[in-house]
């Protein structure tokens, strides 16, 4: 029996349908978008990055980005889904913001949003999802900034550096998951 494919589910894709076609015409990448959730999400082993730190990275991301059915879709597999909404409360921000390499899009530089938990959250959380948070926030808000100084914060709070590549796996994947589902719904709406 094949595995359901999250983005067709959120989307309300049925089998035969207009975009189900329109997918079928991207096998390969519908195939590899439903591959990228399950290995970054519900991988065989695990790792470095528990389980619940995945589906709690995945709340938090849907929920800076607004992505309702996603934060629900996450936050149903986390261990804390109410302080991870706290935290996105919290966070929530415009973005993408931060500064350009010095040249003609310099005058687009914007100061980038903090990120900010209040005390019983931050402790609540523990410092290392409440570290990974700041680290998805940043990723969310200025990714412009990066620099290898950002991972600091992250290896003092006891993430090993193949840690850090699936947090940053997982924030990007969402990215792009949430704007194929938003693209898709705007597609239903035209065929």
């Amino acid at each position: 029996m094949a595995e359901t494919d999250l983005i067709d589910t959120l989307v309300g894709i049925a089998p035969g349908s207009p975009l189900d076609v329109i997918r079928a015409g991207r096998a390969v990448a519908r195939h590899h978008s439903q591959e990228s959730y399950r290995v970054l999400f519900t991988p065989d082993a695990p790792g470095d990055v528990s389980r619940h730190e995945r589906f709690a990275i995945g709340a938090y991301v849907a929920a800076l980005h607004g992505a309702d059915d996603l934060v629900n879709h996450y936050a149903a597999e986390a261990a804390t889904p109410d302080l991870v909404a706290a935290a996105a409360a919290q966070t929530r921000a415009i973005g993408p913001t931060g500064r350009f390499p010095a040249g003609p899009l310099s005058p687009e530089d914007t100061a980038a949003p903090a990120f900010h938990l209040d005390a019983a959250t931050a402790a609540a959380l523990g410092p290392r999802l409440a570290t990974a948070l700041a680290h998805a926030h940043f990723l969310v808000f200025h990714p412009r900034d990066a620099a290898p100084a950002a991972f600091e914060p992250l290896l003092a709070a006891g993430w090993t550096v193949d840690g850090l590549v699936t947090l940053s796996q997982i924030v990007s994947f969402l990215t792009y998951q949430i704007r194929v589902v938003h693209g898709l719904r705007v597609l239903a709406g035209h065929i």
